[in-house]
């Protein structure tokens, strides 16, 4: 995996596709001889229609690169992962040759960063690492925490308790201009169902103009939603805004009962909602998945810090200078940022390049 690494930072141009390509290769050191990996072979011999190749055929060397062996199952490998058009560029001699040379010259680009020590380079260590807990991520909760594992009495127990949320009566949202007079609400409601108060900031600022309380007046009058059931508002009030058709439609003067007097604009309209443990199971199994997943992976984490002697220097933390100047361009057109650091939450390192037909040339393939 070094080896990747080491030819991915130091070697930019080459680096991120050959990586990207080596993460799958199965070439081994001449102490093994053969590949760890034996495709199936009848994939890898051509098709449904071609005589299988045995596993001593998958394990002889097509090139040897010091103590580096490429077999012809890791060949295969690596070409039966592109795309079919690219595989369809490899069928002669010449063209697997070719291939096969883009691999050498990746192997020889990383036997010269291996030379170099920049397998040691801390740049490279702490990339490493980032890999390596990403597999251990993957290897370790990818099998074992899945969404087709969580039990059908946990997503019927969500549902009865959040059971408000799938099943929803009929909601209004209005906006409210209140007065304490009769007469002053009625000369109001005359200049709210005419042009001032036709669109939604024409009646806000009518609300802002007439209306007598402090609380709906800073939010433009608006009573947010609300259903036919609510004790939040006073009954007339709440049937006068179910009693609006439209939305944009405004009442007359609605009188609350408690001194106060309503002008109300429909600003809103949501129908009922029933949405049955059937119809919510696929979202609900997806939202538990996720809440186990990085429940497990939490404690995963804790129960490893318990086993480690971990050891805080505070002191030393606080001398910890931090540059919040503004970030430079790296000259390319990117900006230059500070390295992530290894660990559990550390960002990814950067995402492989997509296969390729040559690992070892610059160009994308087509």
């Amino acid at each position: 995996m070094l080896r990747e690494l080491v030819v991915m930072i130091r070697f930019p141009t080459v680096g991120l596709l050959a990586f990207g390509l080596a993460l799958t290769s199965g070439c081994q050191k001449k102490s093994d001889g053969v590949s760890k990996s034996e495709p199936s072979s009848e994939r890898r011999a051509g098709g449904p229609t071609a005589p299988p190749q045995g596993a001593e055929e998958l394990k002889s060397p097509l090139a040897k690169i010091d103590d580096v062996t490429i077999t012809l199952g890791d060949f295969q490998e690596r070409i039966n992962r592109q795309s079919p058009y690219i595989r369809a560029r490899y069928t002669s001699l010449e063209q697997k040759k070719e291939f096969l040379d883009s691999l050498v010259r990746f192997e020889v680009l990383a036997k010269e960063a291996y030379r170099r020590g920049l397998d040691k380079d801390p740049e490279v260590v702490r990339t490493m690492k980032q890999v390596m807990i990403q597999k251990l991520m993957r290897d370790e909760f990818d099998a074992k925490v899945t969404a087709e594992n969580v039990p059908e009495a946990e997503m019927k127990a969500y549902y009865d308790a959040n059971v408000a949320e799938y099943v929803k009566p009929e909601e209004v949202r209005a906006s409210a201009i209140i007065v304490k007079n009769k007469a002053q609400a009625d000369r109001v409601a005359l200049e709210a169902k005419g042009e001032a108060g036709k669109t939604n900031k024409g009646f806000r600022d009518l609300v802002m103009k007439y209306s007598a309380d402090e609380d709906t007046k800073l939010r433009g009058g608006d009573l947010r939603y609300f259903d036919a059931t609510t004790k939040e508002l006073p009954a007339p009030v709440v049937r006068g805004a179910f009693g609006l058709n439209n939305t944009g439609d405004v009442s007359g003067v609605l009188d609350a009962g408690n001194g106060n007097f309503y002008i109300l604009k429909q600003t809103g309209r949501r129908k009922s909602m029933t949405k049955s443990f059937d119809d919510a199971k696929a979202a609900i199994r997806n939202k538990l998945f996720r809440e186990n997943r990085i429940k497990a992976q939490k404690d995963f984490v804790d129960k490893l810090r318990t086993s480690s002697k971990i050891e805080i220097n505070e002191a030393n933390l606080a001398k910890v200078r931090i540059d919040t100047s503004m970030a430079q361009d790296d000259g390319h057109g990117s900006d230059l940022t500070p390295p992530a650091m290894g660990g559990a939450t550390t960002p990814p390192p950067p995402p492989l390049a997509p296969a390729a037909s040559d690992p070892g040339n610059p160009s994308p393939a087509p």
